[in-house]
């Protein structure tokens, strides 16, 4: 099986930044198949690529390489990170994007080449790394081993002793506003509320309400979401992520 690598950025698709990561992951990983899992997280938004992490990386077959690059410190003395998980591998910078990984990851600091851009480690330091982890290089011989990890988890709901509650933690491009409310959490029959606002009971989907409507349901990712059908609850709310769920 060709060597599996996921690219998750905030480059963007404007500039030449994404083909100058993936010449070098192809240049030095021969045959790799890349799996562009987005590169429009918004620049230097560590949380929203934490969130679209926790949701894609276990769903990758074993062996995976994870190459996430969402660094508004790069060139800093922040370090940078190669990991292991469930049979995953990982390289990001040391800023929290990697929390979501299970208590019993490994992780490495990885040294910075000479002659590598201070602004483009993506490029000069995190590629070649997982073009190492790909072509089956260990991680011991990458870097070494470290045991303090920035982790900062996306923030967790609680019960307040009336009602469970939470916040929007994504956005997503069809404004749907997504919290971090399990689906399994909310009583039947409750209503949600978004930032004051009743949206009403959990729905099955979009097209359980008209068009325009505000609606509530358990997406695809387990959590609860607040849509509008056709439309966007971001703009509608004028909310976006922190303001609060109420279930």
């Amino acid at each position: 099986m060709a060597p599996l690598i996921t690219l998750l950025t905030d480059f963007g698709t404007s500039d030449s930044y994404v083909a100058e990561v993936k010449a070098v992951l192809l240049s030095r990983a021969l045959g790799a198949a890349l799996v562009d899992v987005t590169h429009q997280i918004p620049p230097g938004d560590v949380r929203s690529a934490q969130y679209v992490l926790a949701r894609v990386w276990h769903r990758f077959p074993e062996g995976t390489v994870h190459l996430v690059v969402v660094d508004p410190g790069v060139g800093t003395s922040r370090r940078a990170l190669a990991a292991e998980a469930a049979g995953h591998y990982f390289v990001a910078p040391d800023n929290g994007v990697l929390s979501p990984l299970p208590a019993d990851a490994r992780f490495f600091e990885l040294p910075v080449p000479p002659g590598a851009a201070p602004s483009f480690h993506g490029r000069d330091l995190f590629a070649p790394a997982a073009a190492e982890l790909a072509t089956g290089t260990a991680l011991a011989h990458l870097g070494s081993p470290i045991a303090d990890p920035y982790r900062v988890p996306l923030p967790a709901p609680h019960f307040d002793g009336t009602a469970v509650r939470g916040e929007v933690i994504y956005v997503d491009r069809f404004g749907t506003l997504i919290s971090n409310i399990p689906g399994g959490r909310v009583e039947p029959g409750v209503r949600i509320k978004v930032a004051g606002t009743e949206v009403g009971v959990l729905r099955r989907t979009f097209g359980d309400v008209e068009r325009g409507q505000l609606v509530a349901f358990v997406g695809s990712g387990g959590a609860v979401e607040i849509a509008v059908r056709d439309g966007s609850a971001a703009r509608l709310l004028g909310v976006g992520v922190g303001a609060e769920v109420r279930a």
